[in-house]
């Protein structure tokens, strides 16, 4: 959980450095509050979720997590054994869509 937490404290960090940099750039308030906005979203969409309850398979979704698994999650070394490549597929066609919207938006 202490990673976690200081992953949201240094995303936060830079999300308000973007922010400091958006409004020097465009003098335009609307536009930092939209960068704000896109990048809580963005990061609540990849530090939020339990991602050990998601790592299962998709048909067991619907029980609750088994102390087996519990305890199988716990041995697991901090960084991921395995990349699901939908969640990578899904997640870089979300957030390069977001990405490239704000971008025009924020270019303009």
């Amino acid at each position: 959980m202490a990673n976690n937490d200081a992953a949201l404290r240094a995303s936060l960090v830079w999300l308000a450095a973007v922010m400091v940099v958006i409004g020097i750039w465009t003098h335009s308030l609307k536009k930092v509050m939209v960068t704000y906005i896109v990048g809580v979203l963005g990061i609540a969409g990849v530090l939020l979720p339990d991602w050990d309850f998601f790592d299962r398979d998709f048909s067991r979704w619907c029980s609750p997590i088994s102390e087996e698994e519990k305890a199988a999650f716990a041995q697991r070394s901090g960084l991921r054994n395995r990349i699901s490549p939908l969640r990578l597929v899904v997640y870089t066609t979300v957030y390069g869509y977001a990405f490239y919207k704000w971008w025009m938006y924020i270019s303009n």
